[in-house]
């Protein structure tokens, strides 16, 4: 059983621009990296109902930051959870889905690329693939022969549905002076010319930059125990599928603040 609790987030610091806003009478809710956990899912989106409930604002928009696949209790659950809650909402919300690093993953080895396969399933993707009813024989097997089985009956156990949703996952999602994506930008290089798989993947060198991206950018894919506020970055990554705490960004206006949905842990994460 989850529970929900708000956190502040920091203001930003005081100095000659004008304070990060959504657009005018919009609230944005983002979400970070849930990795199966359809439990805290749950409760998270329940919280952002009753939030949005006591919101003046003309328009909401809900980011999903991707990664709903592999590692936590049910990677099926999830997708199906957001698909349904998606087509549950009201005409003033909006529902953003991006594309994570392991749906990235998913799509190419379903297309046929084994070393993407590989890549994922030391990375959990056979967890995923087990909440498929695809059960691997060998769990350390990495041969071709291997994976291509694996992606045989995974292509045919894999619901349309779960396809087209994530086949139609955008990479990113622009509101005002917010940039969504699932990793990160490079630095130095102007949002409208970001590549899709650096805003997939990058880490390191996006973590460390102090430069300004041209809209603070929200995004998920590298865990911290809490979310962390930069001026040029929010990252939300909290690693749910181990941590049992999975965060949302609340903006609106020049507010900011964090909701979480709070369970049990599973196992200790790791960075991919």
């Amino acid at each position: 059983m989850s529970t929900l609790r708000w956190l502040a987030c920091e203001s930003e610091a005081k100095g000659s621009h004008a304070p990060s806003r959504t657009p005018p009478g919009t609230v944005v809710y983002a979400i970070g990296d849930i990795h199966g956990r359809s439990d805290l899912l749950e409760t998270l989106l329940q919280g952002i109902e009753q939030d949005s409930q006591g919101r003046q604002a003309a328009r909401f928009v809900v980011i999903f930051l991707g990664d709903y696949l592999s590692r936590g209790d049910d990677s099926y659950a999830v997708v199906e959870k957001v698909m349904s809650w998606r087509a549950a909402t009201p005409a003033s919300t909006e529902v953003v889905t991006l594309r994570g690093n392991h749906e990235d993953l998913a799509l190419r080895y379903l297309l046929g690329e084994m070393e993407a396969g590989r890549h994922w399933f030391d990375y959990d993707g056979l967890d995923a693939l087990s909440d498929y009813g695809v059960v691997a024989a060998d769990p350390g097997a990495r041969d071709d022969g291997s994976l291509q089985f694996l992606r045989e009956r995974f292509a045919q156990a894999l619901p349309q549905q779960h396809l087209a949703f994530f086949q139609a996952l955008a990479i990113n999602h622009r509101e005002q002076d917010y940039h969504f994506v699932h990793a990160g930008v490079r630095p130095g290089v102007p949002l409208a010319e970001q590549n899709a798989h650096d805003q997939m993947w990058i880490r390191k060198r996006f973590l460390e930059s102090d430069l300004d991206h041209g809209a603070v950018v929200v995004h998920g894919h590298s865990i911290a125990p809490t979310p962390q506020v930069r001026h040029n970055r929010i990252a939300i990554d909290t690693g749910a599928y181990a941590s049992g705490v999975l965060t949302c960004l609340m903006l609106d206006g020049t507010k900011r603040a964090f909701l979480q949905s709070i369970g049990l842990p599973e196992k200790l994460p790791d960075a991919a």
